[in-house]
């Protein structure tokens, strides 16, 4: 793997992501009322020992300035109209604009260290620091909607490096408008009269994001299995967003040029950036799954999918998510 021209040799990926926690990102960011704690939680201390160290390790770790603005490029939708109570809420707008001016300024790469929390009892794993990356993040995140992925390189094979990317969790944006239907119960027309068209309107919005509806019916008029596995089995498929619904328009939402029929892991894979495609239908594996887990799933890099549907439309969707979802 390239790192600004040179050559990283990626000896694993920490197999859980981080959330980022309201407790540790900064005062204007905040969601509670609290002032906050500048430990972040990792995951079980066996668990996150056997990934950095020792107990009391310290870990050298770097984030990179192209990744944090491509980070505040992709939650830029959520700083510009916040679906979240933060406390500055009003200011967001003129928050990001200001982020994105001192990322600019920025050395290319940021090293930090962080530190085993060994003086907490109890069985999670804890880090902290005072360095100026780790407290970037504090500053740029925002709570439940921002994720930390880690990969431990090396660049000669003896020098260890832990290498943090931000990201951001769509699930977690507009989350409470997500419609959950009781099927078999009570048809939509029987809740919703015919005359609210403006609910119905909405329902539907809401259908689309499970991937329910009339713009899963369009996808599977287009593909009735998955390009990938070619299960055919409807109860096995899943009709995904290529753009992700949170950041879509109304019409991007229930547009079936924006999806693919895929089944269960690999909708997981495409919808968590772990997989992308190209333009010319051939995969595209993340670095940020580990070797062994890549071998488990046997995927296969640049594989070429001749029945995956993809046209102008697509391509242009796409771009979008090699761009901001895909974790490249």
């Amino acid at each position: 793997m390239k790192i600004l021209g040179e050559t990283y040799n990626v000896i694993d990926t920490f197999d859980s992501d981080m959330t980022v926690p309201d407790c540790l990102v900064a005062t204007k960011n905040k969601l509670g009322k609290g002032h906050g704690e500048s430990k972040l939680y990792v995951a079980s201390k066996d668990v996150m020992r056997a990934f950095y160290g020792n107990e009391g390790f310290v870990a050298r770790c770097f984030l990179l300035k192209d990744d944090l603005k491509q980070y505040m490029n992709a939650i830029k939708p959520e700083y510009l109209r916040p679906t979240y109570d933060y406390r500055g809420k009003d200011k967001m707008s003129k928050l990001w604009e200001d982020r994105m001016k001192d990322i600019e300024l920025l050395d290319d790469i940021i090293y930090f260290n962080v530190s085993d929390q060994a003086q907490i009892a109890g069985p999670r794993g804890y880090v902290n620091s005072d360095d100026e990356g780790y407290q970037l993040i504090r500053e740029i995140s925002l709570p439940l909607v921002s994720y930390i992925s880690v990969m431990k390189v090396t660049p000669n094979g003896k020098d260890i490096y832990y290498y943090w990317k931000l990201f951001v969790d769509y699930d977690m944006i507009n989350a409470d408008e997500a419609l959950v239907f009781n099927y078999g119960k009570q048809r939509e027309d029987d809740i919703i009269p015919q005359q609210h068209t403006q609910e119905k309107k909405r329902v539907e919005l809401g259908r689309a994001r499970l991937g329910q509806g009339k713009y899963r019916d369009a996808l599977l008029e287009e593909c009735i299995f998955c390009p990938i596995t070619m299960i055919n089995d409807e109860r096995l498929l899943i009709a995904s967003h290529i753009k992700p619904w949170a950041v879509s328009t109304d019409k991007e939402k229930v547009d079936p040029k924006n999806g693919f029929i895929l089944s269960p892991l690999y909708d997981k894979l495409f919808d968590k950036g772990l997989i992308s495609f190209t333009d010319d239908k051939h995969l595209i594996v993340s670095n940020w799954i580990s070797p062994s887990n890549i071998k488990r799933m046997e995927l296969e890099n640049n594989k070429y999918y001749p029945k995956l549907p993809i046209d102008e439309q697509r391509i242009a969707y796409l771009n979008y998510h090699r761009a901001y979802v895909f974790k490249g």
